[in-house]
């Protein structure tokens, strides 16, 4: 028997309560933004739907919901717009402890609700990724769209039989080609069982009608973070109709682009979610490679480190070292900011903070060295230019590394430097003193290091 994810639940700023599920685990967080009917636990009595979101969390954490005013969400008396159902997907993000996810609208109202909350939390938003309508009804750059009259029969031949298992199980058939493969019998049962736990037929009604109202199309130049639009390509062709749609979508968005993965039939419960998931594994991993690229810069880091601080600790005693050691923090935080650096962390009595210029990054270390003497303290510091990688609040790579193992060689009060800051300052009036070339613990070849002149 399949195990369900725990399904909990969001508060909205209005105070509704929005059911959903988180499972999974992985560097990036995928929100499923899926297609109206939905209902959290009844969706995984279908093995398709079982099938395609452990595919999505074997290597992602997964965010799933059900809407408000369907499934296991609060109930309304009318459909909601997307901009309160945009407070549903940020509360459930919230609730969850998520700052920045990929998003995935599919299915019926996915979409449209995933590139308006793309366009208006582009820094919540990774990528945006599309499989489905963004508009339903039928214009020249839309013509795979409903007519009104399509819409209402629909609608005629539809409701009366809501979550009926016969009706259902035509649905299906006329729905699904006969090559798929599908249990006809057992997937019109699922789906009908589904369509009596997500909606009454009134609520559905509301919402498919909504869905076909919403149009989404002016906001689509706004969206700045990468956007795919995902395309089953069964046997190498794309429909020409559904082509021309994206097109006209691919053209109106600056970041946007088609994303083709190899399928048999368009529903994603029904097909092997392999090349599916895959597609957009890759396309994330892209993402994430170049936004490392991008959260990098040139920087000089300055480590620091109290020369013999147990033995102080052990003089003074616990009361006595953190008084000491709180005027030490004071002192270098003071320099720090005086030479307009940025402190990145602590580490014990040491810190590591950043510079724009390496001037600046010797001179606040010269200072930090004379700063904490009448404290009876000394200290090491080591600096080094490079690009460095932004990590949040903290800093990486291997110049970070360089600078840690230069600092580690200073004797007490000596600012030790690399011959790449030394190069960098000239005419600055600082002096060196050679100290020979190193070999780094970790790193490869040796280092030159200097010794800045008192």
């Amino acid at each position: 028997m399949t195990k369900i994810p725990k399904t909990r639940w969001a508060t909205t700023v209005d105070g509704a309560s929005i059911a959903y599920q988180d499972f999974g685990s992985g560097p990036v967080t995928l929100v499923a933004a899926m297609g109206t009917p939905t209902h959290l636990e009844i969706d995984w009595e279908w093995r398709g739907h079982v099938a395609f979101m452990r595919r999505l969390s074997r290597d992602m954490r997964v965010l799933t919901f059900d809407k408000r005013g369907t499934g296991m969400s609060d109930r309304l008396a009318t459909a909601p717009g997307l901009e309160v159902q945009m407070d549903d997907v940020r509360a459930v993000m919230d609730a969850a402890g998520v700052e920045r996810a990929a998003i995935l609208g599919c299915g019926a109202g996915g979409p449209p609700l995933a590139a308006v909350y793309a366009a208006t939390h582009p820094d919540r938003t990774l990528a945006l990724f599309i499989y489905g309508w963004l508009y339903e009804r039928r214009t020249p750059e839309n013509p795979a769209g409903w007519t009104d009259d399509e819409m209402d029969e629909d609608f005629r031949k539809l409701l009366p039989h809501w979550g009926d298992e016969d009706h259902a199980e035509d649905y299906v058939r006329a729905w699904i080609p006969p090559f798929a493969g599908v249990d006809v019998h057992g997937l019109g049962a699922y789906l009908a069982k589904q369509a009596r736990y997500a909606h009454t037929p009134t609520s559905f009604q509301a919402f498919a009608r909504t869905c076909f109202e919403t149009d989404v199309r002016d906001l689509l130049p706004t969206i700045h973070v990468p956007t795919f639009f995902i395309a089953k390509v069964p046997g190498g062709e794309l429909g020409r109709e559904w082509r021309a749609t994206i097109g006209h979508y691919l053209s109106v968005m600056p970041c946007a682009r088609l994303l083709e993965v190899p399928g048999t039939v368009v529903p994603v419960i029904l097909d092997d979610p392999e090349a599916f998931v895959a597609g957009i594994e890759n396309v994330i991993a892209t993402i994430r490679h170049e936004e490392a690229v991008l959260d990098r810069k040139l920087a000089t880091v300055l480590f620091t480190d109290v020369v013999g601080s147990t033995q102080k600790a052990v003089e003074l005693g616990d009361h006595g070292w953190a008084d000491v050691l709180g005027t030490h923090n004071v002192a270098v935080r003071t320099m720090i900011a005086r030479y307009r650096g940025t402190e990145v962390k602590t580490m014990g009595d040491g810190f590591l903070a950043t510079f724009d210029g390496p001037a600046r990054a010797v001179k606040c270390a010269q200072a930090i060295c004379e700063a904490v003497k009448p404290l009876g303290l000394e200290v090491r510091a080591g600096c080094h230019t490079g690009e460095i990688e932004l990590l949040g609040a903290d800093v990486g790579g291997i110049a970070v590394h360089i600078g840690a193992r230069v600092g580690a060689l200073a004797g007490p009060s000596e600012v030790l430097v690399s011959s790449t800051v030394k190069d960098l300052v000239a005419g600055s009036g600082l002096v060196f003193e050679d100290r020979g070339e190193h070999t780094l613990k970790g790193l490869p070849d040796s280092w030159r290091l200097y010794a800045v002149a008192s």
